[in-house]
């Protein structure tokens, strides 16, 4: 339930119905337009606040910062300052933009500081420099493990006991609106008798979030469960393509490789911890009983609504999935918990993925190899069309909000264009 203390909160700002981006929210992102460079932004509505201006003219000077910290083309070095830090900047914002506060209502650089969204190029909000991939939809799991293995057992027999995960690549993830050029590799069916090389024949989206670390460790060191969420600054939706037949051939003994390190989309609005907490609800009952280290205390599931649609060229956009990011089985906590329980350290901007969130419905499967399970059953689209996979040329477009009591947070969209891939 949404914490009653939560005060009712009104803004001069003009917030369309159905806005991701309300007072409650206030998402970190890094923009640029024909004006003005590189810098950092808090979206409301259709505008953005720049917040180095509001820097220049002194609404932060209680905060000391560094100077230029809102002038830089990633939120790394903002997020370096801390969490109470950046909370209290998220919070002064808001104050700023409350209907009865007139400091920048009524001030003179208002017009500089509300920027136009829609003229507003966004830029990658971090820079990546380690990027995880988890395993952490029991109805997901479930589902590949009956396609690939044994329909009556298929989980893996450690998947109940600890969030299983992978090491991807960061250099290849961009930013929503970046297209995705069609990967190669090598593949082989069950019927061929040696493998093929050529363009990925099934071509796939993950519907995943991930959360970005916002607190480093040193190296040996271990973020206990109950502390991760002091670690973890906010969440982005997140699409890790897949190339299902590259993958299928390649990844025994070692795991996923050239069939997801191609590219992956993330959308470019940071959404808080904090502006999340209202949505907060209690995770899954895990049997059996994990061990010490990832017993968690409190709620730390999240009651997000996800969609993905996808867009063939010169068609309309047609709906494939609904889903919602409380149906995961390893929480948040748990999953940071468990990744550095080794000593391995993590560092501000690092990205941590959910892993393909499905639900225990066939319309809420989070990725087309569920949706058309395994290419047997074609998905229907809008004006006659349907699809196994994703072809070339279309669109897939991935959104997710969370609403309740009136308040609404959102995460805005994260869209990429297949092209075929290069000669």
């Amino acid at each position: 339930m949404v914490d009653s203390s939560i005060p009712t909160l009104n803004t001069w700002v003009e917030v369309p119905k159905n806005s991701d981006f309300t007072i409650y929210n206030l998402p970190f992102g890094v923009f640029k337009n024909k004006k003005l460079s590189p810098r950092i932004g808090i979206a409301i509505g259709d505008k953005i606040v720049d917040l180095s201006i509001l820097d220049q003219e002194g609404f932060f000077s209680s905060f000391f910062l560094p100077e230029g910290v809102f002038l830089k083309d990633s939120l790394n070095d903002f997020i370096a300052l801390g969490k109470p830090q950046t909370r209290k900047i998220r919070e002064r914002v808001q104050q700023l933009l409350l209907e009865d506060n007139e400091e920048l209502k009524n001030h003179s650089a208002r017009g500089k500081v509300m920027v136009n969204r829609k003229e507003a190029e966004m830029l990658l909000p971090v820079k990546i420099g380690d990027y995880t991939d988890f395993y952490s939809s029991i109805e997901h799991a479930t589902n590949v493990g009956k396609m690939f293995r044994d329909p009556e057992n298929a989980l893996l027999p450690n998947w109940r006991h600890l969030p299983v995960g992978y090491h991807g690549r960061a250099s290849s993830i961009v930013v929503s609106g970046t297209s995705i050029f069609r990967p190669k590799g090598q593949f082989k069916d069950p019927d061929m008798e040696k493998p093929a090389f050529g363009p990925s024949r099934r071509l796939d989206f993950e519907l995943e979030l991930a959360f970005i670390t916002g607190k480093p460790t040193k190296l040996g060191d271990s973020v206990d469960v109950n502390e991760a969420e002091d670690h973890i600054f906010g969440f982005v939706l997140f699409n890790d393509w897949s190339a299902r037949d590259i993958q299928a051939w390649e990844y025994v003994p070692l795991g996923p490789f050239l069939g997801k390190n191609f590219g992956s989309s993330i959308s470019p609005w940071v959404v808080t911890l904090e502006a999340l907490d209202p949505f907060r609800v209690s995770g899954p009952v895990q049997e059996p009983e994990v061990l010490d280290y990832l017993k968690s205390k409190g709620d730390h599931s999240f009651d997000i609504n996800l969609e993905v649609y996808i867009q063939p060229d010169g068609s309309k956009a047609s709906k494939v999935c609904t889903s919602n990011f409380k149906n995961m089985y390893w929480n948040v906590a748990q999953q940071l918990a468990h990744h550095t329980v080794n000593g391995c350290n993590i560092n501000v901007g690092d990205m941590m993925a959910s892993g393909t969130i499905s639900g225990p419905t066939e319309d809420s499967f989070g990725s087309m190899l569920e949706l058309s399970w395994k290419g047997t059953k074609p998905v229907k689209l809008e004006d006659g069309l349907e699809r196994r996979f994703i072809e070339d040329g279309d669109t897939v477009i991935m959104k997710g909000f969370a609403e309740k009591d009136g308040i609404r947070v959102g995460f805005g969209e994260v869209s990429s264009q297949i092209l075929p891939a290069k000669s």
